[in-house]
């Protein structure tokens, strides 16, 4: 399809979500997976290469405020990153070429649409999250004893870095689960429809409070394997990303096929 091939207009009907649907949707997106796995290295590769970079850099210089640069720019691609997969999935789907000049094509495209607008509200979240963080490790450690945490972690077991973790992790959570609930439908939304980009999320919102069971599963499963992805120094990313990629535009397809099909009845 090229790129500026006109799109359809508004969102589509959004069925229920069904727990068979993420099954499905991992399936089909394992299967994309096999038939397109360069695309798979070359997108999941970006991720694996800034972290890399990121992570050596603060073990160099011992600046774990690099860290927060990566926190930040890790949602600047993440997006455009996921663009390219859910593209290759809709390729795949409609028996279509993987031609890269069109592919990439795509996501440059974006750039004119309402993806950065999405991008600019991910990191405005993020950069309040970390204004957060600072006042919640200067409540609880504000009066400690100063201690390099680059270089001991002595100062989490103390009773106010426990308390410094419990909170920072919930708080964090709730960062974490408005972005998911914002984002999980309305990246591949902006991408399949002409929709602007404040409905998509308002959308994604919907779809995960009408069903929230299935679509938290789905959001604890994204954040444990994207965890666990990571610590073989980032290179199990090369096999999550791309999975979680395509399944999550087969899951977004599965529900507006539910929702097309409530809606015949």
């Amino acid at each position: 399809m090229p790129h500026n091939e006109i799109k359809p207009l508004g969102v589509p009907e959004m069925g229920a979500v069904r727990f068979d649907m993420l099954g499905e949707a991992l399936r089909r997106g394992a299967a994309d997976m096999r038939r397109a796995p360069g695309y798979a290295m070359i997108f999941a590769g970006v991720y694996v290469v800034i972290g890399l970079a990121l992570a050596g850099i603060t073990l160099a210089t011992g600046k774990t405020y690099w860290l927060i640069f990566a926190a930040v720019g890790f949602p600047l691609v993440g997006p455009f990153a996921a663009v390219g997969l859910y593209e290759v999935s809709h390729r795949l789907s409609e028996g279509r070429a993987l031609v890269a000049s069109e592919v990439f094509g795509v996501i440059a495209h974006q750039r004119r649409r309402q993806l950065p607008s999405i991008c600019a509200i991910i990191i405005m979240v993020f950069l309040f999250w970390f204004f957060l963080a600072h006042m919640i490790f200067a409540l609880f450690m504000g009066l400690s004893t100063m201690t390099n945490v680059s270089t001991s972690l002595q100062v989490y077991f103390t009773p106010e870095g426990l308390g410094m973790l419990a909170v920072g992790t919930a708080v964090g959570a709730v960062f974490a689960l408005l972005l998911y609930s914002l984002t999980v439908v309305s990246l591949p939304l902006l991408l399949d429809r002409e929709v602007d980009f404040v409905t998509a999320m308002l959308t994604s919102l919907q779809v995960v409070t009408e069903n929230p069971l299935p679509m938290l599963v789905w959001g604890a499963l994204v954040a444990a394997l994207t965890f666990l992805a990571m610590l073989p120094a980032f290179l199990g990313l090369f096999f999550v990303l791309p999975l979680l990629g395509h399944a999550t535009w087969h899951l977004y397809k599965l529900i507006c096929e539910a929702g097309a099909a409530e809606a015949e009845t």
